[in-house]
């Protein structure tokens, strides 16, 4: 019988194929290592494969689909529902082979290798980020031990450490001093390498045409903007902009019964980082608004009658949408707010 959908539970040694025929009847069921999948689906029929979104996952996708085959990849939380006994390897590919063949079923989109490549800069550089912050934190903390108190601010720190360590009346032993020295010498370094990642950031994001385009956009700048294209392509996964806003998690939680509906906060659903980029965007949008005597736009309407926290939101959730046009349509964004679509090339 020909086996028309596949479910593949990814592992890193061993991983477990389960597959069905037009009828949805179990014809497959078998375990491969790591080294016979090629070889495997390189001689098998093309077919509808189904795999959950996790760690080699876009790997295998695009290895895949190189045979002909038609890989789509899911979210965790929308297969587990399709697990039916307790948990274990056959059942997950089980689930995953019965979740890919639902027609309302949600897909990730498949990243290509430079897209990846992107996106490893930019988690890279995350994490740098969040070192220098605790490093900066700690440095703090000791130098309060003795008295000392640097003002607020990252940079401060770089202006207050010589002279801290040149006071000779300041009460700190030879002990603290050399390690502050070393302290100060780990913060200089992530801060370079923070400064050299973003260096490389900003070439990718100018031969990218999609990533300038986004950076017209007021609040986008070309850390988000090549965030963005980095993570959702050209976005024709979604089927419209409000489907996008919702993924980034940009929109309100439901919680509906009995016909009375309640709205709550942002549900925090899809990527935490792009999500992160597009607030602290519209954060900084907010604050040069404020100062600009433009009492009839709508975003100083709204700032004059909800929070600016609210505020930030709903320009992020506003960008969003702006971007889902600009991917999908190809299309250019002008400072007087128009989106003109372009020629398809």
């Amino acid at each position: 019988m020909k086996i028309t959908t596949i479910g593949i539970d990814l592992a890193k040694e061993v991983f477990q194929i389960h597959g069905v025929d037009m009828h949805g009847k179990t014809v497959l069921r078998k375990q491969l290592r790591r080294s016979e999948m090629a070889k495997y689906f390189a001689n098998l029929e093309p077919c509808l494969i189904g795999m959950e979104a996790c760690g080699s996952s876009h790997h295998w996708a695009r290895k895949l689909g190189e045979f002909g085959h038609t890989v789509k990849l899911m979210s965790p939380q929308f297969v587990k529902p399709y697990v039916k006994t307790n948990k274990h390897d056959m059942a997950d590919a089980e689930a995953i082979c019965e979740a890919v063949s639902r027609p309302n079923m949600r897909f990730v989109p498949i990243k290509t290798v430079e897209q990846q490549a992107m996106l490893s800069v930019h988690r890279t550089r995350q994490g740098f980020v969040k070192a220098r912050t605790a490093q900066a934190n700690q440095i703090r903390g000791l130098l309060s031990e003795f008295g000392i108190v640097i003002p607020q601010g990252i940079q401060s720190i770089g202006k207050c450490m010589p002279d801290i360590l040149e006071d000779g009346e300041n009460g700190l032993p030879g002990t603290m001093r050399r390690l502050l020295e070393r302290l100060n010498d780990h913060l200089k370094e992530l801060d370079r390498q923070v400064d050299e990642l973003e260096l490389q950031i900003k070439l990718w994001h100018k031969e990218s045409e999609a990533s300038q385009r986004l950076e017209a956009i007021p609040g986008v700048g070309p850390i988000t903007a090549s965030a963005i294209v980095a993570t959702v392509g050209n976005a024709t996964e979604f089927k419209d902009s409000r489907q996008l806003a919702a993924w980034l998690g940009l929109v309100p939680k439901q919680h509906a019964s009995g016909g009375k509906q309640l709205l709550l906060g942002i549900s925090k659903r899809g990527d935490t980082y792009l999500r992160t980029l597009l607030i602290h965007g519209a954060r900084a949008v907010i604050r040069i608004a404020e100062k600009k005597a433009e009492p009839g736009s709508w975003l100083c309407k709204l700032i004059a009658r909800r929070n600016k926290n609210v505020a930030a939101v709903a320009l992020a959730n506003k960008n969003a949408r702006i971007i889902w046009v600009l991917l999908t349509k190809k299309a250019t964004f002008h400072s007087d707010h128009t989106i003109v679509a372009t020629a398809a090339r």
